[in-house]
């Protein structure tokens, strides 16, 4: 083989290279995806971070309800209905076993983990305190986002008011339920503005007759 012969081929290679990294050039162009501003959903407990980097917006605090106004008012027959969804993990008789998760008659106000006779995972050790109202309610949204490595595999529950309704059962399941708070106080009502409405009259000082006020 003489080198024109050699010299077509590595042309001819050559070629070929060049034609497929100007094709992948220009589809790389043309099908360009368009990412969205923001996700088509939020997944519960991941902190977004803002474009072009920075430290991520820390989570809102969902404010806790008035217990002492909706605790009376809650169903609590719906409440019940909800512990369908606990059931295959808890059992809410009073005596009743431990079964993949702990017993939970009388559980508001009981210390976290700390029903005889269950084992309780570290995450949950590592976090004492009791099953207060707001505990409950923080827990009930997303167990794994609260107590970090749980082995309560159960995705939670989004909406508060079958939140605070299945709280109200719970509460009601005891031989002694917990006591309910009184309701908040009503916000202060917001001071009076100081200044006159636009042309209306100028108190005079010490007493005297209004002064018109001045116009603009």
């Amino acid at each position: 083989m003489n080198s024109f012969e050699w010299n077509k081929i590595i042309g001819a290679v050559l070629g070929t290279a060049v034609f497929i990294f100007v094709v992948r050039l220009v589809a790389e162009h043309v099908y360009e995806p368009e990412h969205p501003e923001k996700p088509g959903y939020v997944v519960e407990g991941v902190v977004e971070t803002p474009a072009g980097g920075g430290a991520p917006a820390a989570p809102v605090a969902e404010v806790m309800p008035d217990w002492g106004t909706v605790l009376p008012a809650a169903d609590v027959a719906a409440g019940q209905a909800s512990t369908a969804k606990c059931a295959a993990c808890h059992d809410f008789a009073k005596g009743g076993p431990n079964k993949i998760g702990p017993n939970l008659f009388a559980v508001v106000d009981r210390p976290r983990g700390g029903h005889e006779g269950f084992s309780y995972s570290a995450a949950f050790k590592a976090k004492p305190g009791n099953w207060t109202y707001d505990e409950l309610f923080k827990f009930l949204k997303s167990p794994a986002v609260d107590i970090p490595g749980t082995k309560m595999s159960f995705a939670g529950i989004r909406a508060e008011k079958e939140r605070v309704n299945l709280i109200a059962y719970l509460r009601s399941n005891a031989d002694s339920p917990a006591a309910i708070p009184a309701p908040k106080p009503a916000a202060a009502a917001a001071p009076a503005a100081a200044a006159a409405p636009a042309g209306g009259p100028v108190a005079s000082p010490k007493g005297g007759a209004p002064v018109p006020a001045p116009a603009h």
